[in-house]
């Protein structure tokens, strides 16, 4: 394939989109781009530890076959390189979740949500590392530690932390991950990025023992919302949507923490009312809007939680006593509120029709709050640290995320500045049951007012024939 004088160097850097209209259009082989972006995470992930496991030559063959295909005008993905949390099977290759000890055989098939992504055209580079079993905003094993590309002493969160540091880093432009108690939501927040959770139904889950009770979803990770609404209408499995100027809303905003005893700092406070003042520009209205998140909730939130793991490690069949310490005591303490019957559909329910009668009662649209309440804490071994220290860790600095998945409620996570340290700071926006469009309509307004930088500073070392500096 000849390449005109104005094509790009390499295609690392590029968006989703702009991968896929160069493939579609012949403009690129779906081999060029996939082996740019393989040269590019040889090289760059040696410190950040997103990736468990990459496909190498098995990417190579699966773009081939993108190149050979007579249709690409209906592959959204083509020929864009996509990575998997480890946690959902990827046929022919071990679902880790997480960790060595808690690794499942080589899975035979791949799960619905990969089957999608290779159906529009995506080619899958590997598999992303996540905490053991998923449990917390902190991605690490006793094989290293996953680092945030915008400040490499920091964690870029957690579950999906492979995934959101490999697309901050520009090794891929989308990536799989999925959000039980914040799980997508929280890294892209710790990474700059746009990280959606649909609400409950919407994308087949499909994992673990009963999908964590009903509270995880499937979602991508990505640096800008148009890539977001093209993974999002691929995982659940319909046409691409295009987004329409949202109308006038009326945004209810909250600093209220779900957690007693922890408040947002100063820059997430901020960050709440530069939102604020973009939703203002952009015409819409807000108001005072306080959840009341009562005490039972925590408790029976954290009751969830604790079962979740331990019905994911008595379905996988996994020996306790090799599972990490901080994962040990989560799944003792899961067994625990099982024989209590402290775990119960009821509850969520109750939860979720609350949820849903708040937006009514306040005659709102949606629901703005901070992403975060600190910034990401350190990254370094906390797979080796007591369930206490783990625990106060992940909550003092993420607490905003949970309660919408006990709900089953849409929520979306936004890009709006940077802290006084550099970092990325971010706002999460709750929406009504089916709202997902609307969330991610009112993302792509915000994109268009105040533009975000996509990668970190120092990512994708990339010439400046790459799209990314057009």
């Amino acid at each position: 394939m000849a390449v005109p004088d104005n094509m790009p160097t390499t295609w690392v850097g590029a968006t989703a989109k702009q991968i896929a209209r160069g493939v579609r259009r012949g403009d690129v082989s779906a081999t060029q781009v996939v082996a740019d972006h393989l040269d590019h995470l040889a090289h760059a992930d040696a410190e950040l530890a997103a990736f468990r496991t990459v496909r190498g030559g098995q990417a190579i063959t699966e773009a081939e076959k993108v190149d050979e295909q007579e249709d690409l005008a209906n592959l959204p993905l083509a020929g864009v390189p996509i990575a998997v949390k480890e946690n959902t099977p990827v046929a022919g290759l071990p679902t880790w979740n997480g960790s060595a000890a808690a690794r499942t055989p080589v899975a035979e098939a791949d799960h619905e949500v990969v089957r999608r992504l290779r159906g529009a055209g995506a080619v899958i580079l590997g598999v992303t590392r996540m905490p053991e079993l998923g449990l917390w905003a902190l991605t690490d094993d006793e094989t290293g530690a996953t680092r945030n590309p915008w400040d490499l002493s920091r964690t870029p969160g957690g579950s999906s932390g492979g995934a959101a540091a490999a697309v901050a880093a520009g090794l891929v432009p989308m990536a799989h991950g999925n959000d039980g108690l914040g799980s997508i939501r929280i890294p892209a927040a710790c990474c700059g990025l746009v990280g959606l959770k649909p609400g409950r139904g919407v994308i087949p889950y499909q994992l673990g023992a009963d999908d964590w009770f009903g509270l995880a979803e499937h979602g991508v990770l990505t640096g800008t919302v148009a890539d977001a609404v093209v993974g999002f209408s691929v995982l659940a499995g319909r046409r691409p949507d295009k987004l329409t100027q949202p109308p006038r809303l009326r945004v209810g905003v909250s600093l209220r923490s779900p957690v007693r005893g922890v408040a947002p700092d100063a820059p997430n406070r901020d960050a709440v009312a530069a939102a604020g003042r973009l939703l203002a520009a952009a015409g819409h209205d807000t108001v005072p809007a306080d959840p009341v998140y009562p005490t039972s909730l925590g408790f029976k939130g954290l009751a969830t939680w604790f079962a979740a793991a331990a019905a994911d490690a008595q379905a996988a069949g996994l020996p306790r006593g090799g599972l990490q310490r901080r994962s040990r005591r989560h799944v003792v303490l899961g067994e625990w509120a099982q024989r209590r019957g402290y775990v119960r559909e009821a509850d969520r329910a109750a939860w979720r029709e609350r949820s849903v009668a708040f937006f009514a009662d306040h005659s709102i649209d949606l629901l703005l709050t901070p992403a975060l309440a600190g910034p990401p804490p350190e990254a370094a071994g906390w797979s080796g640290r007591s369930w206490l220290a783990n625990m106060k860790a992940n909550i003092r600095y993420a607490p905003y995320a949970a309660p919408w998945n006990i709900a089953g409620l849409p929520a979306i996570v936004v890009p709006v500045g940077r802290r006084p340290d550099g970092l990325p700071v971010a706002v999460q926006f709750v929406g009504p049951p089916g709202s997902e469009l609307l969330l991610l309509g009112v993302a792509g307004q915000f994109e268009l007012q105040a533009p975000w930088q996509r990668h970190a500073p120092d990512y994708p070392r990339i010439g400046r024939g790459s799209p990314a500096h057009a």
